[in-house]
């Protein structure tokens, strides 16, 4: 859905662009993308999603990167809902800019985004932007003059974001706290197993960050009343599916533990039962399609 969503802002733009659509089982691979390069020598960037969390899949970047690098393009990484929790090295990675937020895994709050860029691409870029409040080259000019915003700073959202990186810091930097939010997927995961759920994609593609779980085919289960009974016991969840079969998606992010995972495991039973779902098992039609399309 975050791919789809950046190739509409493209076609707002009126930019020329190609989408490599792998569905929601698959990421796009490396060999993929170089094929996809090599038949189109107009292309100059490629705008990759790291944590595709509509699916919670997570995209192998480092071979994304190599493929586009190899073709002498160019990388941008949305990466909104990693960066902070899975490593991002700009020595190693070949990218030129890269966007996140002050909230998922930095676990600030909403407010404002941010571009990590090389240098040189920003400087490029003056004069060339198509909005006055998305003009990073301004923004940045502004702020290496004055060090202030262009126009009102979000002062609040700042000050929270300046706190959330000294926690960062003090759990352990990026590797700590992906590692946090490894040992909570993987409790949350086996817990919703042991229930009867299955995850959406195989182990492998799995992120740290949100896992999607088929919904059950039981007839006795409606979402609605899932998504309620989750909300009567703590537990918001995600409001509806980003995916082609029917899901949902639980996260495993923020200031939260492996016992929170357990206590949402707990909820989650407790939900079934008061739909009276005897199964929690997903549609066979579901796990046929997920075969077929993964073969």
């Amino acid at each position: 859905a975050y791919g789809q969503r950046v190739a509409q802002t493209l076609a707002y733009l009126g930019r020329d662009h190609v989408v490599l659509d792998k569905g929601d089982y698959l990421p796009p691979r490396g060999a993929e993308v170089a094929a996809m390069l090599a038949r189109d020598p107009a292309i100059s960037h490629v705008v990759a999603i790291h944590c595709e969390t509509s699916s919670g899949i997570l995209n192998p970047i480092a071979e994304i990167a190599d493929a586009v690098a190899a073709a002498g393009c160019t990388l941008l990484i949305d990466a909104m809902s990693s960066f902070g929790a899975i490593e991002l090295e700009p020595a190693t990675l070949a990218f030129e800019a890269l966007v996140s937020s002050a909230n998922k895994c930095i676990e600030g709050v909403p407010g404002f985004g941010f571009v990590l860029a090389r240098k040189e691409a920003l400087e490029a870029a003056r004069g060339r932007a198509h909005s006055l409040s998305l003009d990073l080259h301004a923004q940045w000019a502004t702020m290496n003059k004055t060090g202030q915003w262009r126009f009102t700073p979000p002062t609040h959202v700042v000050a929270a974001f300046l706190k959330a990186l000294d926690l960062h810091e003090a759990e352990g930097g990026v590797a700590a706290r992906g590692a946090r939010y490894a040992r909570n997927r993987d409790v949350l995961v086996a817990g919703m197993r042991d229930l009867g759920f299955v995850t959406l994609l195989p182990d492998a593609w799995l992120s740290p960050i949100i896992t999607t779980f088929f919904c059950p085919a039981d007839p006795a289960f409606s979402f609605t009343g899932f998504y309620e009974a989750m909300k009567a016991r703590g537990f918001i969840i995600y409001p509806g599916k980003l995916t082609e079969v029917d899901s949902f998606r639980l996260g495993h992010i923020g200031q939260i533990d492996a016992e929170v995972m357990r206590a949402v495991v707990r909820a989650a039973a407790a939900a079934l039962a008061d739909m009276g779902v005897a199964s929690a098992a997903p549609p066979a039609a579901a796990l046929d399609e997920r075969a077929r399309l993964t073969a």
